[in-house]
């Protein structure tokens, strides 16, 4: 038994250091950075309006077209990397499936560039 417990003795000193390691860091940046905010930096800066406001207020929906934009455009790129990782066992025809479903995806970019959808007016 304690041979299987010395077995995960340097886990132990690994999460030891990182939690150590990880305290130390956040604490010198905390003694370091001054901590007085100015009025630029509560400024309101992901959603465009101010955050501790109504929560019926009206707000412009093209913030959620932008975000579901990139969420989609995110997600199909993430289909690129196990395919660049398989590329050598799949062949000619997993290269010319996603030539075409890059292809698909371009035709996609291009329309919601004309509809102007990525313009922020």
């Amino acid at each position: 038994m304690q041979d299987l417990l010395l077995e995960y003795l340097p886990i132990l000193i690994f999460l030891v250091i990182a939690i150590a390691l990880a305290v130390v860091i956040v604490g010198a940046s905390w003694l370091v950075t001054p901590q007085k905010p100015d009025s630029q930096k509560l400024l309101p800066y992901e959603c465009g309006f101010n955050a501790l406001s109504d929560s019926r207020r009206q707000f412009d929906v093209r913030f959620y077209l932008v975000a579901i934009l990139f969420i989609i455009f995110d997600l199909e790129v993430a289909f690129l990397f196990p395919w660049a990782i398989s590329l050598g066992k799949i062949g000619v025809f997993g290269f010319w499936s996603m030539m075409i479903f890059l292809g698909i995806l371009t035709i996609g970019f291009i329309y919601e560039w004309k509809q102007g959808a990525l313009e922020w007016e």
